[in-house]
């Protein structure tokens, strides 16, 4: 539950229009989510070899920290509180304040609290600090809150989705699957934009060759950014009963259960929406407009319920994991030494209020969008340095005990490894507004890092 609950964020009800405009062929984009489902699975089966060797809680961060020393594992913690963690909670508490105003519209017709230029403070960036303050309280209360809400809103959002996928092919009145395949292996793109920078529905030119190769990146962009945070089971590692077979398991059926989902949504917009429909979908809201066509008038109630739901649990999910890994951070003296003690509920609740207050910034900041679109080339980037981890210590430590051992070694870690190396090297070609800023973001850690160990030598 902790793994899909994460996953599936409001990503899957958004990025498929993005997806499209980048390809404009329904082969295409099933083609790009299969490409992320095989490499997010492969990725957590690799994983599993780390997770069975180093039990404990921190996950990503002690891996890295064990392997290759303090210092990776601090750059990995620090984009993790900057921006990873704290910025995707951001966004989806966003997300649960915009798809909230479809069924509140006074939320959106209200003029803003304070305004100052282009920045400003709306009721519904209010409505997300206020979902992140009360799903950060429910945390301090004890991990068993966590557990049950992420439960129920886990379970209610699978049902929903398996809901909508029978349904999507059930009530649609007329399919453009076959609308959307015929255009076989041809991709599009080439669209123009107006002067405010909206995409003009027309001007579907055939990409091929690195044009498509470039398209096919910037895509993943959208599916890898949905595809994240399943590591977050992970962080929690120190309190789940046997964690060493348990992660495990929760990482390969939960992330393989969740792209299997994502695929099958998928096939649901191109069932439901022709290929405009699905690109230039007002505010790429895809699963509003194929709603709509499935349900009617409804449709719009009914997936602004489920994305509530969905982005509800999702934060709750990542407001649980992330700060756990603050805590281990600060017992390797490597954070805020408040964050160290756990409060008389048993939870660390100083880091998880640390989290909350940094992601109510971010929300205020108006900033989480951009800087999300910056950081799936840097959460790749540390997804490959963790998978080669599994590489380095079979040939460093071959003799080390390893309850787990990765599934098809050294086959899945090398899978992952090429197409991660493939997705990062496109963008950075075709996309480097999706590469540096991230990775410059990450490189601000260095001085920290310095700075920290000095002040630790001066003592």
């Amino acid at each position: 539950m902790l793994v899909m609950g994460s996953m599936i964020g409001s990503g899957i009800f958004i990025v498929s229009a993005d997806m499209m405009r980048n390809l404009g062929s329904g082969y295409w984009m099933i083609i790009v989510w299969v490409i992320t489902g095989i490499m997010t699975v492969a990725a957590a089966i690799s994983y599993g070899e780390l997770s069975s060797l180093f039990p404990k809680a921190g996950g990503q961060y002690t891996y890295l920290t064990e392997i290759f020393g303090k210092k990776m594992g601090f750059l990995y913690g620090w984009g993790l509180f900057t921006v990873i963690q704290t910025g995707t909670i951001a966004a989806v508490a966003m997300a649960f304040g915009k798809f909230t105003a479809y069924l509140v519209p006074e939320l959106n017709n209200a003029a803003p609290i304070f305004q100052s230029g282009t920045f400003q403070i709306t009721w519904i960036q209010i409505l997300a600090i206020a979902v992140i303050i009360l799903l950060t309280y429910i945390n301090t209360r004890g991990v068993e809150s966590g557990k049950i809400l992420q439960n129920v809103f886990t379970g209610s959002k699978i049902v929903a989705l398996l809901g909508l996928i029978a349904l999507g092919f059930i009530l649609v009145d007329a399919s453009h699957l076959a609308e959307n395949f015929s255009f076989g292996t041809n991709s599009f793109n080439n669209l123009k934009q107006d002067a405010k920078g909206i995409f003009l529905q027309s001007g579907w030119e055939p990409i091929s060759g690195m044009t498509l190769m470039g398209g096919i990146a910037a895509a993943m962009v959208g599916s890898v950014f949905s595809s994240v945070a399943w590591e977050s089971v992970t962080f929690v590692s120190g309190e789940i009963e046997n964690p060493k077979k348990n992660v495990v398991k929760a990482m390969i059926l939960g992330t393989s259960a969740v792209m299997l989902l994502y695929i099958a949504v998928n096939f649901v917009y191109i069932n439901a929406l022709d290929r405009d429909s699905i690109a230039f979908a007002a505010n790429d809201r895809v699963a509003v407009a194929a709603s709509q066509n499935i349900f009617g008038s409804a449709g719009t109630v009914i997936i602004a319920v489920l994305v509530m739901v969905s982005t509800f649990g999702c934060n709750n999910g990542l407001i649980l994991a992330g700060a756990r890994v603050f805590q281990t951070m600060a017992k390797d003296g490597l954070f805020f030494k408040s964050a160290v003690n756990n409060n008389k509920n048993q939870v660390p609740g100083n880091a998880l209020w640390m989290q909350g207050v940094w992601a109510s910034i971010l929300c205020l900041s108006g900033q989480y969008g951009n800087l999300l679109d910056m950081i799936s080339f840097v959460i790749v980037l540390f997804y490959m340095i963790t998978v080669f981890g599994v590489i380095y210590l079979r040939i460093k430590q071959p003799n080390l005990e390893r309850p787990y051992k990765t599934w098809l070694y050294p086959v899945t870690p090398i899978v992952y490894l090429l197409i991660g190396t493939a997705f990062c090297v496109l963008l950075l070609i075709y996309k480097q507004q999706y590469t540096w800023p991230g990775f410059l973001i990450v490189l601000l850690g260095l001085p920290v890092y310095y700075l920290i160990n000095r002040n630790k030598k001066a003592e």
